[in-house]
């Protein structure tokens, strides 16, 4: 045990005295503000001022689309009627597009007595947003000369045709309504999800590095010659683990304090987040058992790998569980209680970050935390089970490539 404790205080006190440990620890977060920052602006700005012209054979039309464009435009795009047109005009509007003094044309083909068509032409096929505004722009138009025509005033056409705002609840399990945010679920799950994929990630790949440096410098032979590679093996799981708590402890007391700052309040405006307590306790235990399951592993495959660069070959494979859990983001924060959602929350690969993105929506059942916890441990004693003994016998294997067959004798050695 004193020589356990010894690797981990030598492995938390190298990284944490580190040049690495403080730039990170201060980017980090800035990196996080600027990107949800900027996500929030462009979000505003998703479809900035534009120049479109509302050309159609049927003037009254074409004007109430331009109406009904402006009054949800905010920002300030200019709309121009050419109404009534033929067909012969419509190459002069593409001239206009090709040269950009407009950025875009919505043609309307109005026959008397039938449904009209309409072509958006533009410089880019990607402004799928001037698209759906011009689009319900167009079908607003509609339905109010319809419902005009079968001789509603317009003034009740306006009262018919007024927008509704749904409230978002959720029922607790205590059958209280508790008012919610759909987007803000999302990007506080999202969030959790990727700050925990990405400091298991990293600190699991450190612990892989320290492995792989101390193998190639030798340091080794002299460092078993006082403890085993068990203790060795455990110290730097526990050490660089601290390290990992600590910078994200220092994370949270810094957004704490700065949690009721100006720029704080603007960000956070739209988005109404709350942490419950079962997030700020399932985040730490699920950081934990994310991290020494995938420091585990990647313990074992630095073992086996002569050279860092080998190693950076196997890394995407050790990852996969997390590109995996990131591809089901959609299915889990729609539908959190369905049975591929549960299962992969019970998956111990990809648990810790589609469990956060489940509570994130909404708390699972009691039961299923304990599922998950209970199979994580169990898998992260298996992981260690073998990575442990490909570690006793790797550490001092050089200059020969660890097969398949090579790693099974490994096993047998130890």
């Amino acid at each position: 045990m004193r020589n356990l404790l010894l690797v981990a205080k030598r492995e938390y006190l190298e990284q944490i005295r580190g040049r690495a440990f403080r730039i990170t620890t201060i980017l980090v977060p800035a990196l996080f503000g600027v990107l949800i920052g900027v996500m929030i602006l462009a979000g505003r700005s998703a479809s900035g001022a534009k120049h479109i012209v509302i050309a159609s054979n049927d003037a009254a039309l074409a004007d109430a689309v331009r109406t009904q464009f402006l009054a949800h435009d905010q920002s300030k795009s200019q709309i121009d009627v050419l109404a009534p047109v033929t067909l012969a005009e419509r190459p002069g509007l593409i001239d206009q597009v090709k040269v950009k003094s407009i950025d875009g044309f919505l043609w309307i083909d109005a026959p008397v007595g039938k449904n009209p068509t309409a072509i958006y032409e533009s410089q880019t096929s990607g402004d799928f947003i001037t698209n759906a505004r011009l689009g319900s722009s167009l079908n607003h138009a509609l339905v109010r000369r319809r419902l005009a025509a079968s001789g509603i005033q317009s003034e009740n056409v306006d009262d018919l045709l007024k927008d509704v705002d749904i409230d978002t609840r959720t029922v607790n399990k205590q059958g209280k309504e508790v008012k919610s945010n759909a987007m803000s679920s999302f990007w506080k799950g999202y969030a959790m999800a990727i700050l925990l994929s990405m400091t298991t990630m990293i600190y699991g790949m450190n612990v892989a590095r320290s492995i792989i440096q101390e193998k190639t410098s030798r340091i080794f032979e002299v460092m078993l010659a006082t403890a085993k590679p068990s203790d060795l093996l455990a110290g730097k799981l526990i050490g660089i683990g601290a390290v990992g708590l600590t910078q994200i402890g220092i994370w949270v007391v810094a957004a704490i304090a700065i949690g009721g700052s100006v720029a704080a309040t603007m960000l956070s405006g739209q988005m109404d987040m709350h942490f419950s307590w079962v997030e700020g306790v399932s985040f730490p235990a699920y950081f934990v058992l994310g991290y020494l399951l995938y420091a585990s592993l990647f313990a074992g495959l630095a073992a086996s790998c002569e050279t860092e660069q080998e190693l950076q070959m196997y890394t995407p494979l050790a990852a996969l569980p997390i590109w995996l859990s990131f591809a089901l983001i959609v299915l889990v924060m729609n539908n959190p209680n369905s049975l591929l959602s549960v299962a992969a929350s019970l998956f111990p690969a990809t648990a810790p970050i589609i469990m956060m993105l489940r509570i994130g929506s909404e708390i699972p059942p009691f039961w299923q935390f304990a599922a998950s916890f209970g199979i994580m441990i169990l898998s992260i004693w298996g992981v260690l089970w073998v990575s442990s003994r490909l570690y006793r016998v790797g550490i001092l294997m050089y200059g020969k490539r660890a097969t398949l067959p090579e790693l099974v004798r490994w096993l047998r050695y130890s």
